[in-house]
């Protein structure tokens, strides 16, 4: 059978619906309402357990890069442990639909298949709550520990755009904190690694404003970045920034300036307005 790595993310998510919506059919077949869910609920019930082996078979092949990540192991053996144990019940849970779908058939037996049922739906209930547990792990490691942006595909760029992720986000708030030496660490590498992405060098021109306090490196590095005329959205981040950069210098009048001809380039951008306005009223003396 061919590696399934890369196919977790998908497959999970085939198991967590399929699951808890066969289960909840299953509920709804005991009453006298919408007969159709028995059927609906072990054929669910059955394809979702095919799913559960297939995601625990893709998960075991997934975890070694995802294992490595410093802090990551309790965590991934836990969430492999539940996905194993989910994976087990709902197979009890689908031969026991299987086997009330036989006696239904059988007739003369069929009045016991409502005893498989209960049994089924019982452990299908203790099976829902080990399959949220082991989803909310799941995400735990995506969401909080990064095991899997980056990783899943083996694509060294797709690492690259991780780090970026994690660099911006870091320096954001070390920034938020007060610690604007770390921030401007943070961001010169990404500048250094990324140098030619024109939203890394907007960055990198802000935290020299904002975090190394020096406007005059910051304007040069905002000049250095080249703008299509016709790009409404960075030339209008070009003109704010390039505003804040002037106040900071003490340079009312060249921020009005270059705010003005924005505008008249973008009538519609609002956020130019106010900054214009609030410029003229006397506020906004640098940051953004």
């Amino acid at each position: 059978m061919p590696n399934l790595a890369s196919w977790h993310p998908q497959i999970v998510h085939f198991v967590v619906a399929l699951l808890f919506v066969g289960l909840a059919m299953r509920l709804v077949a005991f009453t006298p309402y919408f007969r159709f869910t028995n059927y609906a609920a072990t054929t669910l019930l059955v394809v979702g357990t095919i799913a559960a082996i297939l995601a625990v078979k893709s998960g075991l092949e997934a975890h070694d890069p995802v294992e490595r990540i410093p802090g990551t192991r309790p965590l991934v053996v836990e969430h492999e442990e539940g996905g194993e144990t989910t994976r087990n019940i709902f197979i009890a849970v689908s031969l026991l639909e299987l086997a009330a779908l036989g006696l239904t058939y059988r007739g003369t037996w069929s009045r016991y298949a409502r005893y498989l049922y209960v049994g089924s739906a019982a452990l299908g209930i203790w099976g829902a709550a080990e399959l949220f547990e082991t989803a909310e792990h799941g995400g735990e490691l995506v969401y909080s520990y990064g095991g899997g942006p980056g990783l899943r595909t083996g694509d060294p760029q797709d690492v690259q755009r991780l780090l970026l992720a994690g660099l911006y986000s870091e320096s954001r708030i070390d920034r938020r904190e007060g610690r604007g030496a770390d921030a401007a660490v943070l961001v010169n590498e990404m500048a250094r690694r990324f140098p030619g992405d024109t939203s890394v060098r907007f960055l990198h021109a802000e935290s020299l404003l904002l975090d190394s306090k020096n406007p005059r490196a910051a304007l040069a590095a905002v000049d250095s970045i080249r703008v299509a005329p016709k790009d409404g959205r960075l030339r209008s981040r070009q003109a704010a920034l390039k505003a804040d950069i002037y106040l900071a210098l003490g340079q009312a009048d060249s921020a009005r300036a270059f705010l003005s001809q924005a505008i008249a380039d973008f009538p519609q951008n609002t956020r130019l307005k106010t900054k214009l306005d609030s410029i003229a009223g006397g506020g906004a003396r640098g940051g953004r």
